[in-house]
């Protein structure tokens, strides 16, 4: 019963009048971005920190989830009609997808996708309300030493996870806990790696590192892109459902998508991108009927599968957030980040000193999906007519924004230059296929795990075993353990780097 009372608490939060409101500007900024490529939701969420300051801490987040979610639902759009991913993890689904479209079966493409996307993100709402409050209990059990062995974990899930050189991961996680530890310190109150510059004695900002890499980052490296001829269909979508066999041959891929995305999207460093990739790859392991269209020719299960795994990781992957304060993804961190703006501390207490916030954003998620599945149906024409901006108009407005944004922040041009520095840096990192999702969880969980980890030290007087005596501790670097020695052995190696290139 305590589950249904507080998901009626939810719900009483999330459908008043204010917060449906920022729940729909979430799922139309989030769609809109998803259909733009080039914009992804880490840049939109990083760009909109700064005016969350002035919102009620719930509908802030409210928003900012609509935002994530609604991005895996657009991101699919272009991915079908004109072969472009508007979203990472949108990119397996024009495989498919746009061979769909080619054959005059767009309509059916893009109902799988909104479909499939609507029943998973209902799943993984409901996964996260029934489970969130175990955790929660669970993570009452965690001390410092448990919390830094957690982050360990974390550290290690977010290189084994990322897309690229393993080296490269390991450098990117480095340098994030080297920027995190920029600033004052805490039990000394010496500046660290200040360089007696005034404006880094409080450390540098998460919402100047977070725009310069992702937003201005992203910006530079689709500026250095030519300009190409795309191909767009611009006749009207006829014929939308799906035809009665169509939905016999979704429906068990869209369950496995389900069921595989909800799994992933927990693990720190997965999340929507590895979901649907791995979705894909397990689909085209799964024998199909006698007849089926072939994989990579239009074969509807691989719009289903993908699409429904990416919204069941993006949904629970608020779970690890939510209840023990570590994000799994950059997005995840971000909303770490506006939580911390709004003076919330993310962790177990949120649920028990902070109800209203932690079930209210729960319930508008499954109140946003229905929102996206009524936006995205109908409203395709509209989505597609956005294609047609040039980015000649659309990045400086982007670039304005983001140093209105950042300047909002404390009123200082330092932080502008320093947004200037860091998108250059993130160029400088696409340019290196260097993935800086791992920079920035390096720099959320640094300070936090040097935290814990002196704490731990400071309450065992300066006993290391402190972290091998404690079971939980113990198990926990074990797993991290065994995460890294799995990932290091070379046939793992090779299937992880095939994980993520497909034809």
């Amino acid at each position: 019963m305590d589950l249904f009372s507080n998901l009626a608490l939810g719900f009483g939060v999330a459908l008043t009048p204010i917060n449906l409101l920022y729940a729909l500007v979430g799922c139309v900024l989030g769609t809109l971005i998803g259909v733009l490529p080039g914009i992804g939701p880490v840049a939109t969420i990083a760009m909109l920190l700064p005016a969350t300051y002035a919102l009620p801490p719930v509908s802030a987040l409210i928003m900012l989830a609509g935002i994530y979610y609604g991005a895996q639902y657009g991101g699919s759009t272009t991915a079908i009609l004109v072969n472009l991913p508007g979203e990472s993890s949108s990119v397996v689904t024009c495989i498919d997808g746009y061979q769909m479209a080619r054959q005059g079966r767009a309509g059916p493409a893009l109902a799988a996708a909104g479909l499939g996307s609507f029943f998973a993100g209902c799943v993984g709402t409901l996964i996260l309300a029934a489970f969130a409050p175990v955790l929660t209990q669970l993570a009452f059990q965690f001390g410092p030493a448990e919390y830094f062995s957690l982050m360990v974990v974390g550290m290690i899930g977010a290189v084994v996870m990322a897309s690229g050189s393993l080296v490269k991961a390991i450098a990117m996680i480095v340098l994030g806990l080297l920027l995190g530890l920029v600033g004052t310190d805490v039990n000394s109150g010496v500046a660290r790696f200040a360089f007696d510059i005034p404006e880094l004695s409080d450390g540098i900002g998460f919402v100047a590192i977070a725009m310069g890499v992702f937003g201005y980052g992203e910006i530079i490296s689709n500026l250095a892109q030519p300009e190409h001829t795309r191909e767009v269909f611009t006749s009207k979508v006829q014929g939308l459902w799906p035809t009665r066999q169509d939905l016999k041959d979704m429906t068990p891929a869209v369950l496995r998508g389900t069921a595989l995305g909800s799994l992933l999207g927990v693990l720190p460093g997965g999340g929507a991108l590895l979901a649907s990739f791995a979705s894909y790859a397990l689909e085209k392991k799964v024998k199909g009927k006698p007849g089926e269209v072939p994989f990579g020719q239009g074969n509807i299960r691989g719009v289903a599968a993908p699409e429904s795994a990416n919204n069941a990781g993006a949904q629970t992957s608020f779970i690890p957030m939510l209840t023990l304060g570590i994000p799994p993804n950059a997005v995840m961190a971000l909303m770490v980040g506006a939580m911390t703006i709004h003076n919330i501390q993310p962790g177990p207490q949120v649920m028990t000193s902070n109800p209203e916030l932690f079930w209210g954003l729960i319930a508008s998620m499954w109140i946003g999906n229905l929102m996206l599945v009524v936006l995205n149906l109908p409203l395709i024409g509209v989505w597609i007519k956005l294609l047609s901006v040039p980015y000649r108009w659309l990045f400086p407005a982007i670039v304005l924004f983001c140093a209105i944004g950042v300047y909002t922040t404390n009123n200082s041009t330092f932080d502008i230059w320093l947004v200037a520095a860091f998108g250059f840096i993130g160029y400088v990192f696409k340019k290196l296929d260097m993935e800086p999702a791992p920079l920035l969880l390096g720099f959320i969980l640094g300070p936090m795990m040097e935290e814990n980890l002196r704490r731990a030290l400071l309450l065992s007087r300066g006993d290391w075993s402190v972290f091998v005596m404690r079971p939980l501790s113990a198990g926990l670097l074990v797993a991290a353990a065994c995460m890294l020695f799995l990932v290091l052995m070379p046939s793992v190696q090779s299937r992880r780097a095939e994980a993520f290139v497909e034809e």
